[in-house]
């Protein structure tokens, strides 16, 4: 989803000594590689066959749902046969470090390499099975590095079919500017859009429809006429609706608050129009049943949109919301699939206003989740929701108390001291006994500096900085970041995280 070079014996020289631990969360019936990531390439190298790596973690929903819909297809099992598969878990030994050197940040991330270490492209992880399959066979056949396609396409270079395709497909959403920056995605997306061929509609429309979904983030002004109409032309058609579900699925409000303005004509019309498509969508059997409650999920977001914070959505719209949950929970068997389903399905009830219906699916799925403690961190926020301070923070540290992994549970660590900073700032026992604990196990653990382990350290060190802003914890905040400066300081000067670690004690403007 990011990019990188890693060329031949550069490709070797950073990653090696990176090593992964297998991991009991990697489906069955494909063979990845377990040990050695520089052993992976060099293999890949010496059968000249592409690299294909994925990094993700045991409780992430996507990574689950990628299982689930992906990786369990004879389809893609057998194209494994034509690449070398490695399978990175977020929580395994050197996973984060890895994650540093190839510039990837969220899960899942899935990247297609050459045999000689430089990167194809990155794998889309929102989209169906389907389209996700046929990215990665173009990608093997095409074996032409994005970044060189992007760089020819911009320069006005005739492009193949298979070209616009594998730009259309790519996960812009992450690449965390390493194709393009940031602040000037949006304009390459619709430079792209413009310079695709007639004949090539579906990579000119999803293109369009991704620069519109990032100018929608970008932009504080209404979208341009043109780009509405686009808009319309799609969710009128079924099969262009279907064609980019993950765009009207992922940033429907975004896109409605940028081309519309609220309480006018055109608000109505684009939301009736867009509600529209997501109920079909919602209704069709060739998406997962995630992506159907995705749909879904949209549509009661559509729904709040406009309306006041604390009202309730119309009574049909709940029913619905009951009905459809209560058909993903009953139909979805498969344990992968169900990390997803019932994430998205309580996020519903919950942005629904079913805060008790969505504690009790919660709940019962702690029993059979092979990772529960990501939905305590649910039940948390609905506890916060209701303005249940105390059962807010039960379910937070009980969240962090079950977590596995040295990454994952400093992540799990820094959500629990938010959550004490936030609602219960007066406990400042707890909340330096917290963080004590958390940076306990940072200080035993290999590579705790790098990528999400490193995010979530300084997510602490930062709001123990606001918590502290007037200065009323001082004695307290100055025992932490002791603590913190005495992990640094026994790193090696050698060692790159001693520079990360010690930048985290540096004041932020």
């Amino acid at each position: 989803m990011l990019i990188v070079k890693l060329v031949n014996s550069l490709a070797l020289l950073l990653i090696s000594g990176s090593t992964f631990a297998a991991s009991s969360s990697a489906p069955a019936g494909i063979a990845w590689e377990q040990g050695d990531v520089a052993a992976a390439f060099a293999k890949a190298k010496a059968e000249k066959k592409p690299l294909f790596l994925y990094w993700g973690a045991t409780w992430c929903p996507p990574c689950n749902q990628i299982k689930a819909t992906v990786f369990n297809q004879q389809r893609f099992i057998d194209r494994t046969k034509q690449f070398i598969p490695v399978y990175i878990d977020g929580d395994s030994a050197g996973a984060q470090k890895l994650a540093s050197q190839f510039k990837v940040r969220g899960y899942p991330s899935m990247i297609l390499f050459k045999p000689d270490g430089s990167e194809i492209t990155r794998l889309p992880g929102e989209v169906d099975a389907d389209r996700y399959l046929s990215t990665l066979e173009l990608g093997l056949s095409n074996a032409r590095p994005v970044k060189e396609t992007l760089s020819s396409a911009l320069a006005g270079g005739k492009l193949s079919p298979d070209d616009w395709r594998l730009l259309a497909d790519y996960s812009w959403d992450s690449d965390q500017a390493q194709l393009v920056p940031e602040d000037q995605l949006a304009a390459t997306l619709k430079t792209l859009a413009k310079s695709v061929p007639a004949t090539e509609s579906y990579a000119s429309t999803h293109l369009q429809l991704k620069a519109i979904a990032q100018a929608a983030g970008d932009e504080k002004t209404t979208g341009p006429a043109e780009e509405l109409a686009l808009v319309h032309k799609v969710l009128a058609d079924k099969q262009q609706a279907r064609d980019n579900f993950d765009v009207l699925v992922n940033s429907a409000t975004e896109i409605v608050g940028y081309l519309s303005k609220a309480q006018t004509s055109e608000r109505s019309k684009l939301s009736e129009a867009w509600n529209k498509a997501l109920q079909q969508l919602a209704l069709d059997k060739t998406l997962s049943a995630n992506d159907r409650l995705s749909a879904l999920t949209s549509q009661v977001a559509l729904a709040r949109l406009d309306a006041a914070k604390d009202s309730k959505l119309a009574a049909p719209m709940i029913k619905e919301v009951l009905e459809r949950v209560a058909e993903a929970d009953k139909t979805t068997t498969n344990g992968y699939e169900r990390q997803s389903v019932i994430s998205t399905a309580a996020y519903t009830l919950s942005e629904a206003g079913l805060l008790d219906e969505s504690d009790v699916l919660l709940k019962a799925e702690l029993k059979r989740s092979h990772a529960p403690y990501y939905f305590m961190l649910s039940l948390g926020s609905n506890a916060k929701k209701r303005g249940d301070k105390t059962g807010a923070l039960g379910w937070y540290e009980e969240a962090y108390k079950k977590s596995e992994g040295p990454a994952t549970r400093v992540q799990w660590g820094s959500s629990y001291v938010s959550a004490l900073v936030d609602l219960a700032p007066q406990n400042e026992e707890r909340i330096e006994q917290t963080a004590q604990g958390i940076l306990k196990e940072v200080a035993v653990t290999p590579n705790a500096f790098y990528e999400r382990s490193r995010r979530s350290i300084e997510k602490i060190v930062n709001k123990l900085a606001t918590w502290n802003k007037d200065k009323q914890h001082d004695a307290a905040v100055g025992r932490v970041l002791t603590q913190l400066d005495g992990i640094c300081s026994k790193l090696p000067a050698s060692d790159p995280q001693r520079g990360i670690c010690q930048d985290l004690l540096k004041p932020k403007a």
